[in-house]
């Protein structure tokens, strides 16, 4: 369907990055969904939160946009729980969420919450000298925090601005235990990547979906972004609550000040992909890292590959990250066979010389000292089906998600690169359901209907200069 811009807004288009960012400072938005909503599976629902299926109101910045509010997802979620909340996310910086959390926990809810280190000093509480250290893109976080916190505007937070609005302190205020991944002693584990809730022993809220205003509703220094790219699964399943609950367990060990038996990392015991039904819907569960001594076939990223080894006609792929070279030979095998593949990658990442993005279009482009990654396998039949997507400005592909022939979905907070495999504690998701994957689907045709497919001009460029330098 053809999206129209007002008259008044057809120049000012061309100042900006991407028709979606034109909309929004234009007012272009729609007032009513664009698309009528998909069944939902009774066990496993999915949310998006640039979908086009909703509209809501940002709680923060006050924008009326297309969307899931992820972050009421969350609360309504956390309201609901009778006896107790597990909490295993990178990041929590949604004051709403924290808030709910602390209610949870002052209303008798066992509640407890696991965050990376990185990330589990309240900004309120740096110093000048931690905040001028700070590299630029914790910078934009520190300054999305300001924003979020200073309700009147005044360039000032005041005390009471930061017990409503620091979601780490509304933690801390309300004595909810929380510690970070270097309670086992450690200085961190690779990163603490996990976004996962589990509720009463039997609700799983997870996904790509950091508890961040960026991660959820969009940028305050970009007006016109939506929030990165991102969704959230709930499911209904005690089976499968017991399995996340283990992994927190592992993470949590005795709790905060205490012996510092928590397992981060490669420090937790190596555990095989946990299969069981939830509904009418085969579920396959892993959880990050692996050593490498154990071998790839046994990692997530080797699940990952075994997985699209089964495709027969399409694979859909929308991913932050793609460097994974053995994930991407197993696919050139599928699309070999005559299995179609289409790809999306985040624009930062999609043409780094390491990205498997170049390999799917057949090209190689070494470093700045003409190496190239170990194996690096240029398909010979490459592909003009892979692209960036054309998001708002600010906004992030933060997905990482799979959609194999209509039926299989793999997705989870685990990005497809060795980091995520061998250091990071993740979670990757194998759902067989064609419920399910269509919402999916339907995310990746928003995304790839807009999308820029091959390689840009600036790739080009390098390319040439790396041929004439290096071969």
């Amino acid at each position: 369907m053809l999206t129209l811009l007002p008259r008044r807004c057809w120049l000012l288009r061309l100042g900006f990055a991407s028709l979606a960012s034109a909309l929004a400072a234009c007012g272009g938005l729609p007032s009513k969904p664009s698309a009528p909503p998909l069944a939902q599976d009774p066990w496993i629902q999915v949310y998006f939160n640039q979908s086009q299926n909703q509209i809501y109101t940002e709680p923060y910045r006050k924008k009326r946009r297309s969307g899931d509010d992820l972050e009421q997802v969350l609360v309504d979620a956390i309201d609901s729980a009778q006896t107790s909340v597990l909490v295993a996310v990178q990041e929590l910086r949604l004051p709403r969420v924290a808030q709910a959390l602390a209610d949870r926990h002052r209303a008798g809810v066992m509640v407890q919450v696991v965050l990376e280190n990185d990330y589990s000093q309240p900004f309120s509480q740096m110093g000048t000298g931690q905040i001028a250290g700070l590299e630029e893109r914790d910078r934009q976080r520190y300054q999305e925090f300001i924003q979020l916190v200073d309700q009147n505007g005044d360039g000032q937070l005041s005390e009471a601005e930061i017990r409503q609005g620091d979601a780490i302190v509304i933690l801390d205020e309300a004595g909810v235990p929380r510690l970070d991944d270097t309670a086992d002693g450690s200085k961190g584990s690779g990163l603490m990547h996990h976004k996962f809730v589990v509720l009463d022993g039997q609700t799983v809220v997870t996904g790509s979906t950091n508890f961040t205003p960026s991660g959820t509703h969009g940028d305050f220094a970009s007006p016109e972004s939506r929030g990165n790219a991102n969704h959230l699964l709930v499911l209904d399943s005690a089976e499968l609550a017991q399995i996340f609950t283990q992994e927190f367990q592992i993470l949590w060990g005795d709790g905060p000040g205490k012996t510092s038996n928590s397992r981060f990392g490669l420090q937790k015991p190596r555990r095989a992909p946990q299969k069981l039904t939830v509904g009418s819907t085969a579920v396959t569960v892993h959880f990050s890292p692996t050593s490498k001594g154990d071998g790839w076939p046994v990692s997530s990223n080797g699940l990952i590959g075994q997985t699209l080894e089964m495709a027969q006609r399409r694979v859909d792929l929308a991913l932050f990250v793609f460097s994974d070279q053995p994930i991407v030979d197993r696919l050139q095998a599928r699309h070999d066979q005559g299995v179609q593949v289409r790809a999306l990658i985040d624009p930062a990442f999609a043409f780094r010389n390491y990205s498997e993005g170049l390999d799917m279009l057949g090209v190689a482009l070494g470093d700045k000292n003409c190496k190239v990654e170990a194996g690096n396998r240029p398909w010979t039949n490459p592909i003009a089906t892979m692209g960036v997507p054309d998001l708002p400005r600010g906004d992030k592909l933060h997905h990482k998600f799979a959609v194999i022939d209509s039926q299989r979905v793999i997705t989870g907070s685990h990005n497809w690169s060795a980091s995520a495999n061998y250091q990071n504690d993740e979670t990757l998701l194998i759902l067989e359901n064609s419920t399910v994957a269509a919402h999916f689907t339907r995310e990746f045709d928003r995304l790839y209907g807009t999308a820029y497919l091959g390689l840009p001009k600036s790739t080009r460029s390098k390319l040439q200069e790396y041929q004439s330098r290096c071969l």
